[in-house]
């Protein structure tokens, strides 16, 4: 499992870039959601190494400090790696909207994050909480999944997300959403909005809807 787990992350951070990429037509997304998925399950790894196997704070929680079981860092990687992710395109795609009807970057990353951010702090207080009540059982294993999950949730939500995200963003500015030309001719086209560019498309839409209600 040593051997394979640098594979099996690279694997995983690669398909997960490139689908960004094609998403949201982005250099930066990728790149930043991938530092930053890596960065919240390396704090969660520490935080399950300092206390099931240094003993931190072992006497409260009821553990013993001990090896870690090998599988450990293989399934927590996939869940948290998948729990940021999914934070990650959710976040992104209210902004990346706002972004397409406004062409301000600082205006859409206002916007994206005042319309999404509480969902997804509250989506992440309620997960981090059942994680916690893990902690209360008595099976060793069950206590490490619980807390490092909740430790990767907390710190993905209300840190990286709420804090790190928007500040590369910020600084990053329109280079956010651009790409080379090469890369943009050769990456296929893909959209997860409803939302287009023409605002008149919009406009022309609802008044053929109004002439038709009219007519009826």
């Amino acid at each position: 499992m040593s051997r394979r787990l640098a594979v099996f992350v690279a694997a995983v951070i690669g398909l997960a870039s490139l689908l960004l990429a094609v998403l949201f037509r982005s250099i930066v997304i990728p790149l930043q959601a991938a530092a930053m998925n890596l960065l919240s399950v390396a704090a969660s790894l520490g935080v399950t190494v300092a206390v099931f196997q240094n003993g931190w704070l072992g006497g409260p929680l009821g553990v013993k400090a001990g090896p870690i079981e090998a599988f450990i860092p293989v399934f927590l990687f996939a869940i948290v790696f998948g729990l940021s992710m999914d934070y990650e395109v959710f976040l992104v795609s209210r902004i990346h909207e706002a972004w397409i009807r406004r062409r301000d970057a600082n205006a859409a990353l206002v916007e994206g994050l005042g319309s999404s951010g509480r969902v997804v702090t509250a989506a992440a207080t309620i997960m981090v909480s059942v994680f916690l009540s893990f902690v209360l059982g008595d099976m060793r294993v069950v206590k490490l999944f619980g807390l490092s999950l909740a430790t990767a949730v907390f710190l993905d939500a209300f840190v990286v997300r709420s804090l790190l995200l928007p500040a590369v963003l910020a600084l990053a500015g329109e280079r956010t959403w651009k790409l080379p030309g090469p890369v943009e001719r050769r990456l296929p086209r893909m959209a997860i909005e409803t939302l287009r560019d023409d605002p008149t498309r919009e406009r022309g839409s609802l008044a053929r809807a109004r002439m038709v209600d009219e007519a009826a």
